[in-house]
């Protein structure tokens, strides 16, 4: 591992929409690496949600540690070996999540989740030298690049695997999504392992399909015009990469009254219906907590770590 040193934050902007874009350099300027500044969520207080700092918490606690908290708000309570857990039986689990609702004084109705750190999976220094590439394709194709790295930062951080569901690749794509968005995937080739024909496709399905469906859906449902950068709206849009807009449209039409801004993420956050799950109320959640992550590693006292020679985003 060698150490880099941040030493310069310049502004760029993309279209109409200023993008905070920081330069890391290595202390000897052998390379650099550009990334998206999170500095917007701290701002507009998105660090201040239960969730936030919960899964922020996940994405840096180690795989042999769980995290009990209340399911409803993510608020944490307690941490217990990954072990001790799974080591006990279905009636010593029950009993054991009763007693610490009794401890904290809850209703007895409170659901509570054992969650495993997943460290080790949310590798965010290794993705680190891919940002840059993939802000780059973004812009070159329109897209804002706050949704490369956001997404980036979630989906199968610097490894390639594939998901229960068939998603490979990067930008995790599943396979009728990589063609029609122009990517040949066959039993002979799969080019969604090659990250920039992976990050023009995730490009591709965000500027012709999310963000379009985004404006469409909260026009339906509320009669509500966002400006289309709010970050909100972005995250908004990140659903619906993960979710398909059937699925949050279907959500969104439960609403009792129209929202938008942070209340209508918080309420996304709380709510089920149909295929629209706890995997697809995490995701925002994740990709907030992943770049408050980012921004800690890179920012904090000035100092990151990592070896620049150690994942070439090129490569197949």
């Amino acid at each position: 591992m060698n150490r880099y040193l941040l030493y310069l934050l310049i502004l760029l902007s993309l279209n109409s929409t200023a993008q905070n874009i920081i330069d890391v350099y290595c202390f000897d300027d052998s390379c650099s690496h550009e990334m998206i500044d999170p500095e917007m969520l701290v701002v507009e207080r998105w660090d201040t949600l239960a969730q936030s700092k919960f899964w922020k918490t996940i994405l840096t606690t180690t795989k042999d540690t769980c995290v009990i908290n209340i399911a409803s708000t993510r608020q944490i309570l307690d941490y217990i070996n990954k072990d001790i857990w799974f080591d006990q039986s279905d009636e010593e689990k029950k009993a054991f999540k009763d007693s610490v609702i009794d401890y904290y004084c809850l209703d007895t109705n409170t659901r509570l989740y054992i969650t495993t750190g997943k460290k080790e999976f949310y590798q965010i220094e290794q993705v680190i030298p891919s940002l840059e590439t993939a802000i780059n394709i973004f812009q070159e194709n329109n897209v804002d690049p706050w949704f490369a790295q956001s997404i980036l930062l979630i989906e199968s951080p610097a490894q390639l695997k594939y998901s229960s569901v068939g998603a490979y690749g990067p930008f995790q794509i599943m396979k009728r999504v990589a063609r029609d968005m122009g990517l040949s995937v066959n039993k002979y080739v799969d080019e969604r392992k090659d990250f920039n024909k992976s990050a023009f496709a995730a490009s591709e399905l965000l500027r012709t399909i999310c963000i379009p469906q985004a404006f469409r859906i909260l026009c339906n449902v509320g009669d509500i015009e966002p400006q289309g950068d709010e970050l909100w709206f972005k995250l908004l849009v990140l659903h619906i990469y993960h979710a398909g807009a059937r699925n949050v449209e279907s959500l969104l039409s439960q609403l009792d009254q129209p929202l938008q801004g942070m209340e209508l993420i918080k309420w996304m956050w709380r709510h089920e219906y149909g295929n629209f799950k706890n995997a697809s109320q995490n995701y925002s959640q994740i990709a907030i907590a992943a770049m408050l992550t980012l921004k800690d590693i890179v920012l904090s006292d000035c100092e990151y770590i990592f070896d620049c020679n150690g994942f070439n985003p090129i490569e197949n």
